[in-house]
């Protein structure tokens, strides 16, 4: 497989992630509405059931639209190129994991490898950025020499 296909099988593997969540936090925030809506009427002003519901429908939106946001930027991800660098949208390996520099998704695998997708405001990240292959970065306190980016 070429680094362009594995790439490519690491943003698609992402997507995927990124659309459960999507998909669980629009079910569970029409849930939410729906129980708000089947219970009725308000019975006084202070209807702490229907609070709690329209709450709940409130977060889920919020991670809905955070999941949406994660979505696009993995859209534009598909469109960018490989740089010589580690930057936004690089894979980057060295001797101790395999770092997806995009959004903060954690663990995940993609093809029969483990991957960490990070967010730019992590330390993971910002030791990463900027450097090239054969670099040697400290995170965590341990010692990691860049093999790979694509």
């Amino acid at each position: 497989m070429t680094q362009q296909e594995q790439r490519l099988q690491v943003i698609q593997a992402c997507r995927a992630h990124q659309q459960h969540i999507a998909d669980v936090a629009k079910a569970e925030m029409e849930s939410a509405q729906q129980q708000s809506n089947d219970y009725g009427a308000n019975v006084d002003r202070y209807d702490s059931y229907r609070t709690k519901m329209l709450r709940a429908r409130d977060m889920y939106a919020q991670q809905l639209s955070n999941a949406n946001a994660g979505l696009r930027a993995l859209d534009e991800l598909l469109t960018q190129s490989p740089t010589a660098e580690a930057s936004h949208g690089s894979i980057v390996v060295t001797n101790r994991g395999r770092f997806f520099l995009s959004i903060g998704l954690g663990k995940f695998m993609a093809g029969t490898d483990t991957y960490y997708a990070i967010s730019a405001q992590t330390p993971v990240y910002m030791a990463l950025r900027g450097h090239r292959v054969g670099d040697k970065v400290v995170v965590g306190g341990a010692e990691q020499t860049i093999t790979d980016i694509f």
